[in-house]
């Protein structure tokens, strides 16, 4: 039986996206939360809980990309000119947040601009990925192919929505993670946020789940069609089941339960895109196998990432293990 690569490929980098979107969002989260903690010994903590795991987090961003324009090079050349604008401020939101990282420990005179610097990189950085979330589901005009629109396509209603929605949702995040990081006074604000982030996120979901299936006929007969029909039914179920958890664990103060239902939340809405899309990578425009690189391509690149992706898995998950527990507010990792 042949194998099939393309399929291989596309849900290894679905994977990566995955991975990405759950780590780097809750620091990507502690970030949005910034402005929320005005005292520096509440900020100094919020920065050490993800000062250990945030760069590795950023690797699987590296592969989902990478990844793309090695193994379905047509998309890659598709999408990027279509997202230009939003990518690159993305890119440039990391960077301010990553040196943030190192410089705003090593001045008091210009800490609140690196205070700035970290907090407006994270957001910047959180809207732009739901920019371009939300103008890939709403569809890249493709002739020849090549992109076919002009260069603010991206810039909709519907692609600001996403934006201003992940950064409510990676808010949940930051501030479920740290319910579970922290202890005290911080830990008893961020549940706060955590529930109101979450009813936020609810919200969103609800909107998009709504509003997502009138953009393109492929996504109506995803959504209402058969068998798929099945899963539109139960994905709210489970969505209002992860929340419930969420806020059963908030109110309970438990340490890890929020946390893992806000990851529950973000695994349904990534399914719900999945279930959308398949098997269209730029959907309704390439599949998969039309945009994937020659066989040979797939099978040299695939050994690999044999290698490489459990290599990821294996570091990324000893970090977390050496790092687990709650953050000793007297010491840090800088």
């Amino acid at each position: 039986m042949a194998i099939d690569l393309p399929f291989i490929w596309a849900a290894i980098i679905a994977f990566a996206v995955l991975a990405y979107v759950i780590l780097d969002g809750f620091d990507l989260g502690v970030g949005i939360l910034f402005p929320f903690f005005k005292e520096k010994h509440d900020r100094d903590v919020m920065m050490n809980s993800v000062a250990p795991v945030w760069d590795g987090n950023e690797t699987w961003l590296v592969l989902g990309g990478g990844g793309l324009m090695a193994v379905f090079p047509l998309a890659y050349a598709t999408i990027l000119p279509a997202l230009y604008m939003p990518l690159v401020l993305m890119l440039l939101g990391l960077i301010f947040r990553g040196v943030a990282f190192e410089y705003r420990w090593r001045t008091r005179r210009g800490e609140f601009l690196w205070d700035i610097a970290f907090s407006g990189g994270s957001m910047v950085a959180a809207c732009t990925q739901g920019v371009a979330l939300g103008a890939l589901v709403q569809g890249i005009p493709v002739e020849g192919r090549a992109y076919a629109g002009g260069w603010w396509d991206w810039l909709t209603p519907f692609s600001i929505a996403t934006g201003l929605a992940l950064i409510v949702g990676y808010a949940l995040l930051g501030a479920t993670w740290l319910v579970m990081k922290t202890s005290g006074d911080l830990a008893e604000r961020a549940r706060g946020y955590a529930l109101k982030a979450g009813l936020g996120t609810l919200f969103a979901m609800g909107v998009f789940s709504l509003w997502t299936p009138f953009l393109e006929p492929l996504y109506f007969d995803r959504w209402f069609g058969w068998p798929t029909l099945l899963f539109s039914l139960l994905v709210p179920l489970l969505v209002l089941g992860c929340f419930a958890l969420l806020v059963q664990g908030l109110r309970t103060r438990h340490d890890s339960r929020p946390f893992i239902a806000a990851l529950g939340l973000f695994v349904l809405g990534f399914a719900g895109i999945g279930i959308s899309f398949y098997p269209y990578i730029v959907p309704a425009s390439l599949t998969i196998w039309q945009a994937a690189a020659p066989e040979e391509s797939l099978a040299f690149l695939l050994a690999g990432a044999l290698v490489l992706v459990p290599m990821i898995l294996g570091y990324t998950a000893y970090a977390y293990w050496v790092f687990r527990g709650k953050v000793d507010p007297e010491e840090g990792y800088h």
